[in-house]
């Protein structure tokens, strides 16, 4: 990649990150190649697409802006989350915790472009008690009178597979549905037990080489590295951030896709 194309990626993922409102979505790109087995060029060519999610990027970040939360991008690892499903190209994302939707959008984003696969969504929302959640509120609250994925654009809806209710009950259902997992995400109830249920549901459909991502494991204590030695693979941490995820094993015990 030359340089004059380096300078053109960087800016358009700064513009990206910058459009979301929050500094901490700047990417980490060794954290995609670990988690996806592709080369960093690789991952620097699909980041390289960040101009191309400005105008949705800019849109969710009014939404927020207009709901209350002016710097809030939910997850901060927006742009890692569509190079991961551009570069793994799964048949089924799953996703627990959905709030404004800044992963599901993301996640739309890459299978729109892979013209293939699609996202399944579980939230249990917290509704906030005004237009604008108040200080005092979960900073994921919804704003009164939206839904969950209130920020993500209309134009990137269709097919998107969103139920509403709560993980024990909807996740193994929904598992049971799918012929396999190509891309798991954990952001809902964020304690040991809740994470390690939410794992073995999904483990059983993971597909060879599947991503798993858990994010806030600053609260669930071993319960992500504990599951990783049991698939006998590492886990990766995204920089310093408690957002962490691992590549599961290719071998015998895991799915073909």
């Amino acid at each position: 990649m030359s340089a004059a194309t380096d300078r053109r990626t960087e800016a358009s993922v700064i513009a990206a990150w910058r459009a979301l409102g929050d500094p901490r979505a700047a990417p980490d790109r060794r954290w995609v190649a670990r988690l996806t087995g592709a080369s960093l060029e690789r991952v620097d060519a699909t980041l390289g697409e960040a101009d191309q999610l400005l105008p949705f990027d800019r849109e969710i970040g009014a939404a927020h802006r207009a709901g209350g939360r002016p710097s809030y991008a939910q997850i901060r690892a927006p742009l890692e989350l569509y190079a991961i499903v551009r570069l793994a190209r799964p048949d089924h994302v799953v996703e627990v915790g959905v709030s404004s939707g800044v992963s599901s959008a993301h996640f739309l984003l890459g299978l729109r472009r892979n013209r293939h696969g699609t996202l399944h969504s579980i939230d249990f929302p917290t509704f906030a008690q005004g237009d604008r959640p108040g200080p005092q509120e979960s900073p994921v609250a919804i704003p009164r009178g939206k839904t969950s994925g209130w920020a993500v654009p209309d134009r990137l809806r269709g097919g998107w597979d969103l139920r509403i209710g709560r993980s024990e009950e909807l996740l193994p259902s929904l598992v049971a549905e799918l012929p396999s997992v190509g891309l798991f995400l954990h952001d809902d109830l964020h304690t040991p037990a809740h994470l390690a249920f939410e794992l073995r549901t999904v483990e059983p459909k993971l597909a060879r080489g599947a991503v798993v991502l858990a994010d806030n494991t600053v609260w669930t204590g071993v319960a992500f590295p504990r599951w990783a030695k049991h698939l006998g693979v590492p886990w990766y941490r995204r920089r310093r951030s408690d957002l962490v995820g691992l590549r599961a094993p290719d071998g015998s015990g895991v799915r073909a896709r």
